[in-house]
């Protein structure tokens, strides 16, 4: 259906769940928003329930959803995708004595690299997919839509003729 197979989980009582993402560049029926719709998951379960059920896979509930604003990063053409980001990477096993870091994802010959800063240095972290436990990208939240505006200095006792919540005072 043209979707990322971000994750497949199984869990108890018979929970399938199934995350899936929109690719940059393909076309969807659904529209072309740059995340998953809900109407991708409705589509994405529909199919499945129909291609489970002639392969007669075993699950009580299927459960379809995007993967969120903290995606999960487990493949490298997922790091490619996502270069340039700030994530959140767990090795295996502690680095000068640490295990999590947080930085941006750079694209590097034959692995994987994080820049972050430490004090006022930049520093670089380079590993590969089999020393790392987990990776997510770092939600970016923009809320400049609903930021008021800064109002110009007026003299004391002037109206702006505006309320707190930036609407006009009636």
């Amino acid at each position: 259906m043209g979707y990322d197979l971000v994750d497949v989980e199984r869990s108890g009582g018979g929970l399938l769940r199934v995350t899936i993402d929109r690719l940059p560049g393909r076309a969807y029926l659904t529209g072309d928003a740059e995340f998953v719709l809900v109407e991708d998951c409705e589509a994405v379960t529909r199919q499945l329930r129909l291609l489970l059920d002639v392969e007669n896979v075993d699950y009580t509930r299927l459960e379809v959803s995007s993967p969120g604003l903290d995606r999960p990063l487990k493949r490298a053409q997922d790091f490619e995708r996502f270069a340039g980001q700030q994530a959140e990477v767990t090795l295996k096993e502690p680095f000068q004595g640490r295990k999590k870091f947080k930085g941006e994802l750079r694209q590097r010959e034959g692995g994987l690299r994080l820049v972050f800063s430490q004090g006022d240095a930049e520093q670089a972290l380079d590993f590969t997919l089999d020393e790392m436990r987990e990776a997510r990208l770092v939600p970016v939240l923009d809320f400049k839509g609903r930021r008021r505006k800064a109002e110009p200095a007026a003299s004391p006792g002037a109206s702006s003729g505006q309320s707190d919540d930036g609407g006009q005072e009636e």
